[in-house]
């Protein structure tokens, strides 16, 4: 029988210390499958829990230089207007390199001397080879965003902290570095984890933007504001491919109806390439116990399903299970609309909440995950007729920060900005 995943201080401790004591032999039961995933590459690797390995820091004159060149350089004053003023919240904004080398670190205070004094200092390398499981090193291992607090560090003197990282990918889908934020508990955060993906969002569209005016002629970079964004995006949303799976609705697959533990399924295997346990898909499926037994049963049935359907194979394997092919989902129309700043395209494809009757814990973290993607997308667009179409939608009703941007964007005197305001007044008195 397996435990629900859950990221309770004590437990994970426990966990952690009975991991590293037994050198790996007593599984972290419980545990968060991709920190668990991270916390055996660490041990494979020989971190020692208790000083991580030399990290290479390079000096300030080469790193001068090497910063100046990088891909990212033309996006810091972005993301310093977008998480900026985060720093003054006792967090630490970190960018590094696409082999975990940190170029900008920005912050001050308790928490830039806390992050100093464990090495994390700019110049140094910060994979999961050297200094084990973090943020912005099993993001880069993992290619996803990740959120690593407190005791889920594999490297002890790191686990006062908490983090949240993701990857940042250049037009052509490669990675050129990881965007983190680095501090106390509210480095954990969903509110982060939000921050994080929306500033990555617009950092990918500023790269995308750039890209475009040094291939034409016109250097028109504007095309990529407001509704000519939208009008840009509905083009390229025009040849998208039809997704093989729906998940933002009933749930099917090529247009056959899905059972919600077969779409739960498809939905954490399409999430973890890499593949997952019976023992991981027990803990992400059930918010109390799934025997593996029943795991086993519901993949067979899952194979016998997708195999007709596609005509072929879907999945692979058993240890670890995983897609044998990708899947085109809707929810990936959703993210690619939001990586090209087309915002109202991407609430077009998001017509309700990620599997919303599924209890499941790690579909559960992947719904909030994206509802918060596009949340920050909305907060963070200037396009007055996307968030207005947001705060239509029952997520938005009540977004406060959403409707605050629609009567700033909205023309002064016009109805739209007459009834935001009218809003905003209903939502303060509501909250005090």
């Amino acid at each position: 029988m397996t435990q629900v995943p859950h990221r309770d201080a004590q437990w994970v401790r426990a966990a952690y210390e009975s991991f590293v004591g037994s050198a790996g032999s007593q599984e972290p039961a419980g545990i968060d499958p991709v920190v668990a995933a991270s916390w055996r590459r660490s041990l494979r690797n020989g971190v020692d829990p208790d000083h991580p390995g030399a990290v290479a820091v390079a000096g300030s004159g080469d790193l001068d230089d090497y910063r100046r060149d990088h891909p990212l350089a033309v996006a810091m004053p972005l993301v310093r207007d977008l998480v900026g003023g985060a720093t003054g919240d006792g967090l630490v904004v970190a960018v590094s390199d696409d082999v975990g080398r940190l170029l900008w670190i920005e912050g001050r205070g308790p928490v830039r001397s806390a992050v100093d004094h464990v090495g994390f200092v700019e110049g140094a390398v910060w994979r999961e080879e050297s200094v084990g499981t973090n943020a912005p090193g099993t993001a880069l291992a993992t290619r996803r965003p990740v959120q690593v607090l407190g005791a889920e560090h594999f490297v002890r003197p790191v686990q006062q902290l908490s983090c949240t990282a993701a990857p940042v990918h250049d037009p052509a889908g490669g990675i050129v570095g990881v965007l983190d934020l680095t501090g106390g508990s509210a480095a954990g955060s969903h509110v982060a984890l939000a921050l994080v993906r929306a500033t990555v969002a617009m950092v990918e569209r500023e790269l995308a933007a750039r890209a475009t005016r040094l291939r034409g002629p016109d250097g028109g970079g504007s095309a990529w504001a407001g509704g000519l964004a939208h009008e840009l995006g509905a083009a390229a949303g025009a040849a998208e491919p039809v997704p093989d799976l729906r998940l933002l609705g009933t749930p099917a697959l090529r247009e056959r109806r899905l059972s919600l533990r077969h779409a739960e399924i498809l939905l954490l295997l399409a999430e973890h390439p890499r593949g997952l346990g019976a023992e991981e898909l027990a803990v992400l499926l059930h918010p109390g116990d799934l025997s593996l037994v029943a795991v086993r049963a519901e993949i067979s049935r899952l194979r016998r399903v997708a195999d007709g359907v596609l005509h072929g194979p879907l999945l692979s394997g058993s240890r670890p299970y995983r897609l044998a092919r990708a899947l085109r989902s809707d929810v990936g129309t959703v993210r690619s609309r939001l990586s090209r700043g087309d915002v109202r395209g991407a609430l077009a494809a998001y017509p309700e909440a990620l599997l919303r009757r599924s209890v499941a814990p790690g579909v559960e973290r992947l719904r909030e995950e994206l509802e918060a993607e596009v949340r920050g997308a909305v907060h963070a667009c200037g396009d007055a007729a996307a968030v207005e179409q947001w705060t239509a939608r029952s997520e938005g009703a009540d977004d406060h920060a959403a409707w605050a941007r629609l009567a700033r964007l909205a023309p002064a005197g016009s109805p739209q900005a007459a009834r935001a305001w009218a809003h905003l007044g209903v939502l303060e008195r509501r909250l005090a």
